[in-house]
């Protein structure tokens, strides 16, 4: 399916406040050494935006940015691009990421789907991670939630071969949709039995929301699948 088709439906919302010094410090000062501005129908060339050339891993809606930056820490074999639209936490993100002195992280502050449309070639993704996206709780609002069918569609074309797919969410209805989107898709295959959701990998940092959801008897489930094209 083209990449082009995919219906303009928001399934974001950009929160404001105000920011702290040290992410008005990220935002401005450090932009030019991890942010990216891109550039309508140019790819971005990741050979030359990291400085190492190794695997990329796409993660949307990385929030404060705790758990991208602890993973990209964690995994300097890997480079990390994430995506965010919420001005505190890309902030907050690059100024820690400033002060691990990390090179295998860029952000960029967009519209993912947009990101993903005009400016990541086809097999370029060796992973993409979606941890706790809103999940548009009514009814009315699950049009919005940004796992559906075109979607995955497109991220199928990003992917490289075997490729993997990591989401995760507090919310059991959303889970079930991503099981139920993954599942019917022709390229995506669970890496455990149909309809089975995992532990949480011990490469997913677990974050203070989570903690807290888990103290308050919340449930998360994750998927894991691959991209076999």
């Amino acid at each position: 399916m083209s990449d082009k088709i995919i219906r303009k439906i928001q399934s974001f919302v950009k929160r404001s406040g105000r920011l702290t010094e040290g992410q008005k410090y990220g935002l401005n000062d450090l932009w030019p050494e991890y942010g990216i501005d891109p550039i309508v129908d140019k790819i971005i060339d990741f050979d030359t935006l990291f400085e190492k050339q190794q695997d990329v891993i796409l993660e949307i809606g990385f929030g404060n940015g705790d758990s991208l930056l602890q993973m990209a820490i964690n995994e300097p074999e890997r480079n990390f691009l994430g995506i965010e639209v919420y001005e505190a936490g890309v902030g907050r993100l690059i100024n820690e990421a400033h002060k691990n002195e990390l090179t295998n992280l860029k952000v960029i502050k967009e519209d993912a789907v947009e990101v993903l449309k005009n400016n990541i070639a086809n097999n370029s993704l060796a992973g993409f991670q979606l941890y706790f996206a809103d999940p548009w709780h009514k009814k009315k609002h699950h049009k919005r939630r940004i796992v559906q069918n075109e979607f995955m569609d497109m991220m199928s074309n990003k992917l490289i071969n075997n490729g993997f797919v990591h989401m995760a969410t507090d919310w059991e209805h959303y889970a079930q949709q991503m099981m139920e989107t993954l599942e019917s898709h022709a390229h995506f295959k669970n890496t455990l039995s149909a309809h089975k959701y995992l532990p949480r990998p011990e490469r997913r940092p677990i974050t203070k929301f989570e903690r807290r959801g888990e103290r308050l008897g919340h449930g998360v489930w994750d998927l894991i699948f691959t991209n076999e094209k």
